[in-house]
């Protein structure tokens, strides 16, 4: 139990430390997100250690589509595999909220996913 506790705080100060970089970078006048995401996209595709599918550089491309609170949200619960109790604690907010999130997240990255495989229904 001492170990969740510690590491829901680590992710907690991390995460919050990321949300505020990118809030700066916002007031600053920050770069087009989507011309550094491109760049990223063409970088892992031309890889040659890359040894992913197409379907994992899809899946890639539509979690950097997200918005950054999406994008956060759906790294901790997908990758992660984080409880909504423990995302909870860490981004500061309540477990139905990030289910929301997730929820939209999830279905945006599935939209993505449908047209750019050309996967039907």
């Amino acid at each position: 139990r001492e170990d969740s506790k510690l590491y829901t705080w680590l992710y907690r100060i991390a995460t919050n430390e990321v949300l505020t970089f990118l809030n700066r970078k916002k007031i600053i006048g920050f770069l087009s997100i989507n011309s550094n995401e491109a760049a990223f996209e063409r970088r892992l595709a031309a890889d040659e250690n890359f040894n992913g599918t197409k379907v994992q550089l899809s899946l890639q491309k539509a979690v950097n589509k997200l918005p950054p609170k999406q994008k956060v949200v759906f790294s901790l619960r997908y990758w992660e595999e984080m409880k909504y109790e423990d995302m909870a604690e860490v981004l500061d907010t309540s477990p139905g909220a990030l289910k929301a999130s997730y929820h939209h997240a999830y279905q945006k990255v599935v939209d993505y996913l449908k047209k750019d495989l050309d996967i039907g229904d």
